[in-house]
């Protein structure tokens, strides 16, 4: 599985890493993903997601079935 949040899609992003004399090195800057534990009340049944830390915030005031269709993700198979 790609280090990518199931519900947004964010995933890394290439940068650089400047210093005081200006040179640059390549770098790359991860997502903040949490592996997080989602009860499913239609399901009736806990689900697993990678999900970043600002889809978790979403999710909370959006709700794990209307963020999942959003997001095109089947639940059935997490």
């Amino acid at each position: 599985m790609a280090r990518q949040c199931q519900l947004t899609g964010k995933q890394a992003n290439n940068g650089y890493a400047v210093s005081h004399s200006h040179r640059r090195t390549k770098k790359i800057q991860e997502a903040n993903l949490q592996w997080k534990r989602v009860w499913w009340p239609q399901g009736k049944r806990w689900v697993r997601l990678r999900l970043s830390t600002k889809a978790i915030k979403t999710l909370t005031s959006k709700g794990l079935m209307a963020f999942a269709k959003e997001a095109g993700l089947d639940l059935t198979r997490c």
